[in-house]
């Protein structure tokens, strides 16, 4: 049996890339050494992860959820691992279906195994998400880098983060490789990792180290975790304060805006940017198949 021809897009929010793939009823096989050389940067695609477009009903994961959202972002990590949520993910996820005429300016709802995020396509072209609650796992862990060691808060948001503060963004290494970390059973099923210096008051700079993908331009659960970490700091806690706390998150791709309610719930603004459009050959896919 001939492999089927397997429609792609490719996109980014602040340069965090993304093969898209739609598959509206759930029809494709994409196990995770696929999902991997889709996302290769010399032998596939290229892409710090893959958005796996599917319909709510027709995926198991999602089913629940349908009636509440349409579509289901099946997120994968570049590596073809399963993740639970990614922020620039779902506001590029949301610019496919605007793109693919599915969905249109305004609101929206989009499943993910995070649960549904509410998204807002604004005329500006920029994507607002609502990320949900972030959780505080009282535990934290010791992150060391190059001889340097520094406390790393526990931030919880539908995936799991830990968030250092430290005096210079070069002191975080090359991040290819996971930063060591301790007690590893904190975090049982890896972390991702947030090293995030000052820049001004309500402003601040990270890099980060996303599991699954190593560094990466961006990440917006993580730019989320950065914010809600740097407003406990800074003794904001809008659950208590009654006023909204608002951060600016400069990334290497880009900067993304924070905002925590005193509801909990969490904004997430930003660009999202299709860039191309395409065929994945049969014939080389039927090779990472077979």
């Amino acid at each position: 049996m001939s492999t089927p021809q397997i429609s792609f897009l490719k996109g980014h929010g602040t340069e965090n890339d993304f093969v898209i793939v739609p598959d509206p009823d759930n029809t494709l096989d994409l196990p995770a050494s696929v999902v991997a050389r889709l996302c290769d940067r010399r032998a596939g695609i290229g892409g710090d992860g893959m958005l796996h477009v599917v319909r709510s009903e027709a995926h198991p994961e999602a089913r629940a959820m349908a009636a509440e959202a349409e579509w289901f972002m099946d997120y994968r990590n570049a590596d073809g691992s399963v993740a639970e949520m990614c922020g620039n993910g779902v506001r590029v996820f949301a610019r496919y279906l605007q793109r693919a005429g599915h969905v249109s300016e305004g609101d929206l709802a989009v499943a993910t195994r995070g649960g549904v995020k509410r998204v807002h396509l604004a005329k500006d072209g920029a994507v607002t998400v609502s990320m949900g609650r972030a959780e505080l796992p009282g535990e934290g862990v010791t992150v060391t880098v190059d001889g340097r060691s520094w406390p790393a808060r526990n931030v919880n948001m539908g995936n799991p983060h830990a968030v250092a503060f430290v005096e210079d963004l070069a002191h975080a290494g090359e991040l290819r490789s996971v930063p060591p970390f301790s007690p590893e059973s904190v975090y049982p099923d890896g972390v991702n990792i947030e090293f995030v210096v000052d820049r001004g008051p309500g402003h601040v700079a990270m890099r980060v180290h996303e599991r699954g993908s190593g560094e990466t331009r961006s990440c917006g659960t993580g730019a989320c975790a950065v914010a809600v970490a740097a407003a406990r700091r800074d003794g904001a806690d809008p659950a208590l304060t009654g006023a909204p706390a608002t951060y600016t998150v400069d990334l290497p791709g880009g900067t993304l805006v924070i905002t925590e309610h005193p509801d909990g719930g969490i904004d997430m603004t930003g660009p999202a940017v299709i860039v191309a459009e395409g065929v994945i050959d049969p014939a080389w896919l039927e090779t990472m198949i077979g």
